[in-house]
């Protein structure tokens, strides 16, 4: 594996191709950077990567603490696999202050088809674990609802035609290029914002 074959996007950051280690002949290990916060990753099959038949790419997550404190044999999260036919995936993560090291290993299908099945178990059987942290999609919703009520709401107080307040649609255009440039930066600044 001298050549990269796996690209990693953590949300709002540069791609990253090069591991920090190879462990073994089958395994990469991603340093992520902690620069700013993110909360989703991207990994996926550099085009051109055919991987060996019968093999997929097991992905895996650990703090860059648990690596430190544990040495060669760190404990990693399944998080999903990639291969032929689900070239990418895209996981939601936590960013801790250590950092996170993601795993790439290339193991046998069967292998793997194991472990999504006991993944997919645990959701399962566990739904709320998930959604607990994350707010509803009307809940984010109405956070940016609120957001651009607030920001607008500065231009009011010129009453148009029939006595009705009108805001310019220029205003709109720059809430909406503060915003998408605010969503850029910080993905999970609405999960954050209080009700």
């Amino acid at each position: 594996m001298s050549s990269p074959l796996f690209g990693i996007v953590p949300a709002g950051q540069p791609l990253i191709t090069e591991p920090a280690s190879t462990p073994s002949p089958t395994s990469l290990l991603y340093s992520l950077p902690t620069t700013k916060p993110f909360s989703h990753i991207v990994v996926f099959m550099l085009p051109g990567v055919a991987l060996p038949p019968g093999t997929a790419a097991a992905i895996y997550l650990a703090t860059a603490a648990d690596v430190a404190a544990s040495g060669s044999a760190p404990n990693f999260k399944f998080l999903g696999a990639i291969g032929p036919g689900k070239e990418s995936a895209m996981f939601k993560v936590t960013a801790g202050e250590s950092g996170l090291m993601i795993g790439v290993s290339v193991e046998a299908e069967d292998a793997i088809a194991g472990q999504l099945q006991t993944l997919a178990a645990n959701k399962a059987s566990n739904p709320g674990a998930a959604s607990s942290s994350q707010p509803s999609t009307t809940v984010l919703a109405q956070h940016i609802i609120q957001n651009a009520f607030n920001f607008l709401s500065s231009f009011s107080g010129a009453a148009g035609p029939g006595g009705v307040e009108v805001v310019p649609l220029k205003a709109f255009e720059d809430w909406w290029r503060k915003f998408e440039s605010r969503v850029r930066s910080d993905p999970s600044f609405l999960e954050k914002q209080s009700d």
